[in-house]
């Protein structure tokens, strides 16, 4: 398959069908990583472009007898209420786990499992975007979230960022009127960064100042290497936030599910929005996640993702180090997660780049896909989690060879 195969339908397609979309559906896009992706099936690619979990991080035999403990045990939410309709708001026993593993104080009817954290960027999107709203975004952002966030058409306002996150002078500039801030604080997807804990709490007293909402997305940050990351900006103004959280990175993310936590005054509004795209999320899905995570299950498993991911990075980093002397070209050292952020030599386009790196059997995700505007296109974005050690080098050093080849004389 060739990145041409790859290209999705376009809407003049659409000429001699019946069908007449919605002016919405004209402002959804393919997500460019599903894309690559597809190319990325061919034999023999190594692939650092996909945002996937490590399939060994996967706990198989614990879910196996999660699934047999759900159907065939006692009482009133085993067998075939797992299998039944249930209640909107999610698995009772699941949300009072959730509320009871966050870092700040947090009653159960504040959380809302949803269908994977996708879905709690969709209704973000439908309960709190007119047409026309103004919404903040970090520089990059993650993909998924302006995917969820431009049907609704707002303007998108991307904010100056640094290694320590959203510059906070240009975010008093344009906060003037907007919905909220969308910010990845740990880790962030693409480019790992962290905000430290001196940004973070100047970022919390600036937005409460500025009557700013947050919506704080954190799929990684149990995916410290050394330390935990700070204490989340939600637990500083939890009236003034919505926290999105997932069960993707640390068990399964073929589960789709994910929660999320928000201000009483934003829970029924959310829970309608819920109960229109789905009713609710499986209700089997959710009794086998609070099954395997009784007894305090994650605070083993998730060390072991953590010792594995670091090691990879650890790999990556020295690969990237020995191939790329001489070659002009950046790259962070993220605390966690599994991205790190490459910025190519004058001249080099990382879009431009990728049939070519392809062509050499190695993929990645060229940068300009995160922007909301002004993209760079000298940046990547990097994922160290499923490839091996050997695959990491080889890739890394195919990777080199494509941009030494690239390179203006």
């Amino acid at each position: 398959m060739t990145l041409s195969e790859a290209t999705p339908m376009k809407l003049d397609d659409l000429n001699n069908s019946p069908w007449t979309l919605a002016r919405r559906a004209e402002k959804m896009n393919p997500s460019v990583i599903r894309e690559i992706l597809k190319v990325t099936e061919k034999p023999g690619i190594i692939s650092f472009a996909g945002g996937l979990p490590s399939p060994k991080t996967f706990p198989i035999s614990e879910f196996a007898a999660a699934c047999d403990a759900v159907l065939t045990g006692k009482g009133e939410a085993y067998g075939q209420a797992a299998l039944q309709y249930a209640a909107s708001e999610g698995y009772g026993p699941l949300r009072e786990m959730v509320a009871a593993g966050l870092p700040w104080p947090v009653d159960a009817a504040q959380v809302l499992i949803t269908t994977g954290s996708q879905q709690g960027l969709d209704l973000v999107a439908k309960v709190l975007i007119d047409a026309g709203s103004r919404i903040l975004v970090e520089t990059p952002t993650y993909l998924g979230a302006l995917q969820a966030f431009t049907p609704m058409e707002p303007d998108v306002v991307s904010v100056a960022s640094d290694d320590e996150g959203v510059d906070l002078d240009d975010l008093t500039a344009k906060a003037n009127g907007a919905r909220f801030l969308y910010v990845l604080p740990n880790f962030q997807n693409p480019t790992g960064r962290t905000l430290s804990e001196t940004r973070r709490a100047a970022l919390s007293t600036r937005a409460t100042a500025l009557g700013l909402p947050l919506v704080e997305d954190n799929p990684y940050g149990d995916l410290w290497f050394d330390a935990p990351p700070p204490l989340p900006l939600t637990a500083r103004n939890p009236d003034g936030c919505v926290y999105l959280g997932s069960f993707s990175k640390v068990l399964a993310p073929g589960l789709r599910l994910g929660f999320m936590v928000a201000p009483a005054t934003l829970m029924p509004k959310l829970l309608q929005a819920k109960q229109a795209a789905d009713l609710h999320s499986p209700g089997f899905n959710q009794r086998m996640i609070a099954q395997v995570m009784q007894g305090g299950f994650l605070d083993r498993h998730v060390p072991t993702i953590r010792a594995l991911y670091k090691a990879q990075r650890d790999a990556m980093l020295a690969a990237l180090g020995r191939n790329m002397q001489g070659l002009n070209v950046s790259w962070n050292k993220p605390v966690g997660g599994m991205f790190l952020w490459v910025r190519l030599p004058a001249g080099v386009s990382a879009v431009e780049l990728l049939p070519k790196a392809v062509d050499k059997g190695v993929a990645f995700v060229p940068g300009a896909a995160f922007y909301a505007d002004e993209a760079d296109a000298r940046t990547m974005r990097l994922s160290f989690v499923t490839a091996s050690v050997e695959q990491i080098n080889v890739g890394v050093a195919a990777l080199a060879a494509a941009i030494r080849e690239f390179q203006p004389a």
